[in-house]
């Protein structure tokens, strides 16, 4: 298996921080765990496909919002989000 390269705008990451409380340098375990739920981003998908994952992440259910690009996954948001929790375990027949 081939080792996932990751990247981010440092401002973006920042600002994400602030605002969600999460660095996208934790966002990062997310996708490169095999248990995760990977969706398409319908609604925000114009110019290039961009995709939501969801999974268990430091004691929550994670959503990063990331697209891939030239090889690399660039992430531009991240949280700790109910409806991502919900899709999560609804995919992994979790009952709560």
């Amino acid at each position: 298996m081939t080792k996932a390269h990751f990247e981010w705008d440092e401002n973006k990451d920042a600002k994400n921080q602030k605002k969600h409380g999460v660095a996208f340098s934790l966002a990062q375990y997310a996708i490169a765990d095999a248990h995760r739920v990977i969706a398409e981003d319908l609604m925000h998908s114009t110019s290039e496909k961009r995709y939501f994952c969801f999974n268990a992440v430091d004691g929550g259910i994670l959503t990063v919002r990331f697209t891939w690009r030239g090889g690399v996954i660039r992430i531009f948001g991240a949280g700790y989000w109910r409806k991502g929790r919900a899709i999560y375990e609804q995919e992994n027949q979790i009952q709560r």
